[in-house]
């Protein structure tokens, strides 16, 4: 059940009948225990063989991280190592609460909790990397706002993770997911493209709906440099954070109502793996341009004494 490729994936699903989150799955448990569970056209069971594993137990306490460095924050808010964030994700929250907010109460909870991971993140506290720590929020912010607009069980979450999971593990393949190679594409984009992927199928998309919103995310940020102010992950890392989390949503929901994408996911991966070597790097981590570069960047840099003022 390995795959090294997205048509590779898609194929494997169609030829079990089986959903991205279990072909991921059966790859993480390997080995003759899984393929002898697996037969033609639909006979694959990789529940009696997933079902308290090892790798199981694993992706429960991922999203039990998740969870907590997505609501901590909200309820104390954490100031950053930096000092330029900390904060922001209570803000949203009593915004909501108000009932200030344009949004609506799932944009507004994914962005919320996706900012709140990172503040969690530049203020030292246990994270994920999802697929980084500079695009950490993204994948936990989208599924925790689902899990809550549709009480969804845990169960259905972890399924999405590995679906994630199948996503990301295509990109670290065959382009990168990281800022200082190929800017935050690669970084808040991949997490975006991963968070998309794992929505469709939790809503009920298919396999080849679930690819068809990663390459749409992909596309619509493609570029997107790496512009860290004081050369931190904390601005503008966290506004970028709840806007993978609104692309996600964007491009799954246009995936679910049956519209395709042109060109395939790993099409989209060679093309931001051309696009990253062509973004100077000055765009890519170093803090020396974009954002970083700009007179307030600089400003607030000097006062908060970042590394790089």
């Amino acid at each position: 059940m390995n795959f090294n490729h997205a048509k590779e994936l898609l194929a494997l699903c169609e030829e079990h009948r089986l959903s991205i989150s279990d072909v991921m799955k059966i790859r993480e448990l390997s080995g003759g225990e899984a393929d002898g569970n697996i037969g033609p056209k639909g006979s694959a069971s990789p529940s009696r063989i997933y079902e308290g594993s090892r790798i199981e137990q694993r992706m429960r306490r991922v999203w039990e991280i998740m969870k907590e460095s997505a609501k901590r924050p909200i309820q104390a808010p954490l100031p950053s190592m930096g000092g330029l964030i900390g904060g922001e994700a209570k803000k949203l929250r009593d915004h909501q609460r108000r009932r200030r907010g344009i949004c609506g109460a799932l944009l507004n909870n994914g962005i919320t909790y996706a900012m709140a991971v990172l503040e969690s993140n530049a203020s030292m506290g246990l994270i994920v990397a999802a697929p980084t720590a500079g695009a950490s929020g993204v994948v936990p912010g989208l599924l925790l706002a689902l899990q809550e607009e549709y009480s969804l069980p845990d169960e259905k979450i972890i399924d999405a993770l590995f679906n994630a999971g199948a996503v990301g593990y295509l990109a670290m393949r065959n382009a990168t997911v990281a800022g200082a190679v190929g800017g935050c594409q690669a970084e808040t984009g991949v997490a975006a493209a991963m968070a998309a992927s794992a929505a469709v199928e939790l809503m009920g998309g298919s396999p080849k709906e679930c690819l068809f919103a990663a390459s749409t995310v992909l596309m619509n940020m493609l570029g997107l440099v790496c512009d860290p102010v004081g050369g931190l992950v904390e601005y503008p890392c966290q506004n970028r954070n709840a806007a993978g989390v609104a692309n996600a949503l964007i491009a799954a929901e246009m995936a679910l109502a049956g519209i395709s994408s042109l060109i395939p996911l790993d099409e989209m991966l060679e093309a931001l793996c051309r696009v990253g070597a062509k973004i100077p790097s000055e765009l890519r981590e170093t803090g020396l341009g974009g954002c970083a570069a700009t007179p307030s960047g600089r400003s607030a840099c000097r006062m908060q004494g970042c590394p790089d003022a």
